[in-house]
């Protein structure tokens, strides 16, 4: 099992599994047609969806198998205001995807950068990775900085790939090599 010793703690911002006291916080973003707009097929939730949601985040706190996502609530002192994830995609090429979601109320702050980075820097130094990548709706420019802020280089962009709300839609891929991010971290000699 692969688990980090929670909470993960940044200069403003502390990681850790979801719990269901976490409801009241994930609902306020969850239930905004602006945070959802770039989800495949999702819809503004219901309370009752979003507590369903937390329920699945909170079993979510450690990798025990490829494909296992680990799901992290990410806490200032106004509550969660959003959640970071890493799926484990390929153990054999330790390869995993990064996902986040966050309150459009915080933003502008680097709170998502602050935190999305101390999940990659787990990744590589505690989970052993090699590659980690991310993905896009090709429309969504607030995604594709964020990745490009973490250092991550766009691999591809691929066009008309999937359907989204009922449109073929284009999707851009980022991503980072363990060796690149380390090597971005170290200061000159």
């Amino acid at each position: 099992m692969l688990r980090p010793t929670f909470p993960i703690r940044t200069a403003r911002l502390a990681l850790r599994p979801v719990t269901i006291d976490d409801l009241d916080d994930v609902y306020a973003f969850q239930r905004r047609p602006d945070v959802v707009r770039w989800m495949l097929g999702a819809e503004p939730r219901t309370r009752a969806q979003s507590r369903a949601s937390v329920l699945a985040m909170a079993s979510e706190d450690a990798w025990r198998a490829e494909g296992d996502c680990l799901t992290l609530a990410v806490v200032t002192d106004a509550g969660v205001i959003g959640v970071v994830e890493l799926v484990w995609r390929d153990e054999r090429a330790r390869t995993a995807e990064l996902g986040y979601v966050f309150h459009p109320d915080h933003g502008g702050r680097g709170l998502a950068t602050e935190a999305a980075t101390a999940l990659v820097e787990w990744g590589f130094d505690g989970a052993g990775l090699h590659r980690i990548y991310a993905r896009c709706h090709a429309r969504n420019e607030a995604s594709a900085r964020l990745m490009a802020r973490l250092g991550m280089r766009q691999e591809a962009h691929h066009v008309e790939s999937y359907l989204f709300d009922g449109r073929w839609a284009d999707q851009l891929v980022f991503a980072i090599l363990a060796r690149e991010w380390r090597s971005a971290r170290t200061p000159p000699s």
